[in-house]
């Protein structure tokens, strides 16, 4: 028998919120600090079923309403309904009727309307998405609007005749939470020291999507180092357990983290329907719910225990995971058609519109520093206190190791601090901001790192934000791109090589930058050097997308494919070699393109997968693209903007040069510095000491071509970049100490692949004390001692 438990405590219960088994029952708690009735509701079933069981919890001081039942099975589904000032609740009314209606919001812009069920926003899962196919057997995502709009002529929602959209009653539709407890066991945290990470970003979806997923064992079995990498299951592609069988993959690779783009529960249809696609997740409907999509098992509480056996599955080999989290707005959307009246919420929105969103004076929600409809308002304590707790159920419980926040800079406003329409005043960013410092002081008590997108529409506060938080480094970005296709940018450069320090000097140390060159928005890698302009308005499977920068920084290397892969190399290398932290992207390390769509955020394609195809072959763009083929249309291509390298056939030369990098950097503590250097030569720490290349000065703007010491205690690395047109002659001074020598350990430019580039620790040729640089290239010697070999030595 379902039961209410000693409703009499309920007022003064202090239960947390969200809904949490216990042995005498389950309790529920939700925030609702305007309302004046919320009303609980036991569902049996998610789509197509009225409430069972319904229960009237009681409101606490705190603004928080709390219920304890009793009998409920786990896996049972709940909803809520509210009343608020603007649709007080009257005996007369019945689910589906306007009865005690008085406005569509009331004198602080909340949305109160029982007709519309909302579920929990602490909920751990839920049940679908607004925009599920499943949601078409028993209406449209339509009927989550409210306002006073007539609608449903024809009956698409059941209604035998136009009825306003704010009466319609959402029972059927709207999606429910669950409740779950989960004992799945975690391996423990590796707890990595923050400068040795390389991430990865990725989506789970794009990791093992594409179908030469369930042959990447045979694909590796060639490649060195690969060997415990296995073939994924089918049933399991794009999922968090084929995610979690890539950690041998990854950590072969070189990887120590990969950042998984939201995983959070969002909207989309799972068929890509035309306008409901989200293929990057970036609309979250939920922040303590995983992505059901993304889960192989999707029983209740499938996606829960699937998540954990996935970060397991990292941990096992010493690798992080990180998430993307989205806490600048949410997938509830803003005013429908800019109607004031009109919206779509199905949770936080229809229980505290005023405390979670940012509004104007007439109350429309704005969507500004986001362009992505309602912005969340950081001024409220209900708000801040929302974030913390998603972050730390899924720091304690979900076991993750740090997070990238989307667009963190709406996390450092103050809206209420400021008349809503004072743009100027709006758009002030506090470095000290409650929220900010208080993520900074919960990340040093658990060990994790938390990474800000340190910008926004209304701001670029890269090195602004507290002491403790990492950042994506877009300065970094921008003057390697420039200075890597000639522009001689070369102060900038320079100084982001060696970690940034005006901007990060005082952020907790180097590896607070986080380094990139491309990510998960803009062109990837190889198509960088491939295109002058995006790609966008292509057709499917590579397009169409809206959106995406024009100012992308980037040179198609004059159409010459080798240049291309030299290209490439070049960017692994300054990216690898630099000081702090060093991001790339999914399908960087063998050459994935996009054929120039520089936003392809909402595309549902398999185009936009890791296709390990390209690995075991010198011809990466001539692959299938893995999409059937449709009679009388011509078959999707890659474009061919690598060509072929010139190595043995059956092998990347990308794959196996970035490998080579990356683990590189993985065994040297001079590649991993959370401290800068003091420039002086030879001393305790690592200095970054920059020539011209004659070794006789120091680079000035304008420079093309430099050389770099990276002088450490151990071996020192120089290196010799050459971003001109023309070959470079460098002189560099013998080695200080007696019985050293420097060996070439990696070449960039063309002549060197059939060596895949590079040349294994102590096995390169003993180099002499000049050298001549090719055009576009980078050459990096390495200083060991040394050990005479049958290596011969270089006389250039």
């Amino acid at each position: 028998m379902v039961i209410a438990l000693d409703e009499t405590t309920w007022t003064t219960a202090e239960w947390p919120l969200g809904a949490h088994p216990s042995a005498e029952g389950i309790t529920f708690a939700v925030y609702a600090p305007a309302a004046t009735r919320v009303q609980l509701e036991i569902y049996p079933e998610a789509l197509g079923a009225s409430a069972s069981h319904t229960f009237l919890p009681a409101k606490g001081e705190d603004g928080i309403w709390r219920a304890n039942v009793q009998g409920l099975p786990l896996g049972a589904l709940y909803g809520y309904r509210v009343w608020g000032p603007n649709w007080p609740y009257v005996e007369t009314w019945t689910p589906g009727t306007e009865d005690g209606f008085i406005a569509d919001l009331d004198e602080q812009g909340n949305r109160f309307n029982p007709n519309k069920v909302l579920f929990d926003p602490y909920a751990r899962e839920v049940t679908h998405n607004v925009y599920s196919d499943k949601i078409l057997d028993h209406g449209t995502d339509g009927a989550f609007g409210t306002g006073g709009d007539l609608v449903d002529p024809d009956g698409e929602l059941g209604a035998a005749e136009p009825v306003t959209r704010r009466s319609i009653d959402t029972a059927a539709l709207a999606p429910k939470g669950v409740v779950i407890t989960d004992a799945t066991p975690v391996v423990a945290k590796p707890r990595l020291p923050g400068e040795k990470a390389a991430i990865y970003e990725t989506s789970v979806q794009q990791l093992t999507g594409h179908p030469s997923a369930v042959r990447l064992g045979d694909l590796l079995a060639s490649e060195p180092g690969f060997e415990a990498v296995q073939n994924i299951p089918n049933e399991v592609r794009g999922t968090y357990k084929g995610a979690g069988m890539m950690a041998p993959y990854l950590k072969a690779l070189g990887i120590t983290t990969v950042e998984l783009l939201p995983i959070h529960q969002t909207n989309a249809s799972e068929s890509a329907r035309q306008g409901l696609t989200n293929a990057w997740g970036y609309m979250t409907l939920s922040f303590f719910a995983p992505n059901r999509e993304y889960s192989a098992d999707q029983s209740h509480g499938g996606p829960t225990r699937e998540f954990k056996e996935m970060v397991s599955a990292f941990h096992a080999v010493g690798m992080e995971v990180y998430l993307d989290v989205v806490y600048n707005h949410t997938a509830e959307g803003g005013n429908w058609h800019g109607d004031v009246n009109t919206t779509g919420f199905t949770s936080l929105g229809g229980f505290a519109t005023a405390e979670y969103y940012q509004m104007n004076s007439d109350f429309i929600i704005i969507d500004g520093a986001t362009g992505s409809t309602n912005q969340m308002n950081y001024s409220s304590t209900a708000a801040r206190t929302l974030v913390l707790d998603s972050l730390r159920y899924w720091t304690q419980e979900m076991m993750v190791d740090g997070f990238r926040f989307d667009l963190a800079t709406v996390l450092g406003r103050k809206p209420d601090d400021a008349h809503p329409d004072d743009w100027a005043r709006q758009k002030r960013f506090f470095t000290d901001h409650p929220l900010l410092v208080e993520i900074a002081d919960f990340a040093k008590q658990e060990r994790i790192e938390v990474i800000a997108e340190a910008w926004d529409l209304w701001g670029y506060e890269v090195g602004n934000f507290p002491r403790g938080w990492g950042e994506w480094n877009g300065r970094y970005r921008d003057a390697v791109r420039r200075f890597s296709k000639g522009d001689g940018n070369t102060i900038d450069f320079l100084d982001m090589v060696n970690g940034d320090y005006h901007h990060f000097h005082d952020s907790g140390g180097a590896h607070k930058s986080i380094n990139f060159v491309n990510a998960h928005d803009g062109f990837n890698m190889v198509d960088l050097v491939s295109y002058q302009e995006k790609n966008n308005g292509q057709l499917f499977p590579f397009g169409p997308s809206d959106g995406g920068s024009d100012n992308n920084l980037s040179w198609d290397s004059g159409g010459d494919q080798a240049l291309r892969r030299q290209r490439v190399r070049n960017l692994w290398t300054i990216l690898f070699l630099s000081r702090g932290v060093p991001m790339i992207v999914a399908g960087d390390e063998f050459g994935r393109t996009q054929n120039g769509n520089n936003n392809p955020w909402s595309l549902d394609s398999v185009a936009m997968l890791n296709n390990y195809d390209m690995i075991p072959t010198a011809s990466p763009h001539l692959v299938p693209v893995g999409v059937p083929e449709v009679p009388g249309l011509q078959p999707a291509a890659y474009h061919d903007n690598l060509g072929t390298f010139d190595n043995q056939d059956g092998v990347n030369g990308l794959f196996r040069f970035a490998t080579f990098l990356a683990n590189l950097r993985q065994r040297h503590e001079s590649l991993q510095q959370r401290a800068w250097g003091d420039l002086i030569p030879d001393n305790r720490d690592v200095s970054y000491l920059f020539h011209n290349p004659s070794g006789e000065g120091h680079p000035v703007e304008g420079d093309r071509a430099m050389s770099i010491c990276i002088n450490s205690p151990g071996d020192d690395f120089w290196v010799l970049v050459n971003m001109a047109d023309a070959p470079v002659d460098f002189t560099i001074p013998a080695p200080r100490q007696p019985g050293l020598v420097r060996r070439r350990l990696i070449d960039t430019g063309s002549w060197a692949e059939p060596a895949h580039n590079y040349w294994l620790e102590g096995e390169g040729m003993i180099m002499g004390e000049t050298a001549t640089v090719e055009p576009w290239s980078i050459v990096v010697w390495q200083e060991v001692p040394h050990e005479p070999r049958d290596v011969p030595v270089w006389k250039d």
